[in-house]
């Protein structure tokens, strides 16, 4: 393998990382930020205030795009990495 089909492969995985843990984050950033803004306007510091919401729309968001998460990660797999395997 050269040092080229290595940083190939390095770009390639982050990039599927990204694309899969994307929405997940996404969501993650921007309820934290609305929290932030609405503890910010309340000055309410309340920490379960931040933290439930938080885990709860992460846990939907994660379950509603995990068929999306799978297939974007097979994809990756399956088209770069069993051929890197395969080729030797």
């Amino acid at each position: 393998m050269t040092e080229t089909q290595t940083y190939d492969i390095i770009s390639a995985t982050v990039w599927a990382v990204l694309l899969a843990s994307g929405p997940v984050l996404g969501v993650a950033l921007a309820i934290g930020l609305v929290i932030a803004f609405f503890q910010a306007l309340t000055q309410i510091q309340e920490m379960t205030l931040t933290f439930v919401p938080k885990v709860g729309l992460m846990l939907i968001v994660f379950w509603v795009t995990m068929s999306f998460m799978t297939t974007a990660l097979s994809d990756f797999y399956l088209g770069q990495i069993i051929p890197l395997i395969a080729g030797g």
